[in-house]
């Protein structure tokens, strides 16, 4: 058991931060196994999404995370699950009415650019004295 306050923090820390990658990681193991389980187009959405919040996490490499997105996809393709995204239809809004352009605006003043300064005088050579 570590002594010094620094370390005793240390380890406190790193315990809350493994159980908390321990439910990311149980998360996405019970994902996984709910779309193998019946695959369908939500279940692979939240399969995908757990992977997504673990890689968010830096819990995941990204390589990791795409690999197994990849290897969920196929499953669902050889199940016959369709992998398109399911989007809303947009609802028909009505037409917002625009503001009236406001007509009375400042009047813009020429700004003159900046001078550009003379370069540094360099400090003359020495010469080399034999």
């Amino acid at each position: 058991m570590p002594i010094i306050k620094s370390a005793i923090k240390r380890v406190k820390q790193a315990n809350v931060r493994r159980d908390r990658n321990v439910a990311t990681k149980k998360a996405i193991k019970a994902a996984t196994k709910a779309f193998e389980a019946k695959p369908s187009s939500a279940t692979l959405s939240a399969a995908h999404s757990e992977l997504d919040k673990a890689l968010k996490k830096n819990l995941l490499h990204k390589n990791t995370v795409a690999r197994r997105k990849a290897a969920l996809a196929a499953k669902a393709k050889a199940a016959g699950v369709k992998l398109s995204a399911a989007k809303k239809p947009a609802a028909a809004k009505p037409a917002a009415k625009k503001a009236p352009a406001k007509t009375a605006t400042k009047a813009t003043t020429a700004k003159k650019p900046a001078t550009k300064k003379a370069p540094a005088k360099k400090p003359a050579a020495k010469t080399a004295k034999k």
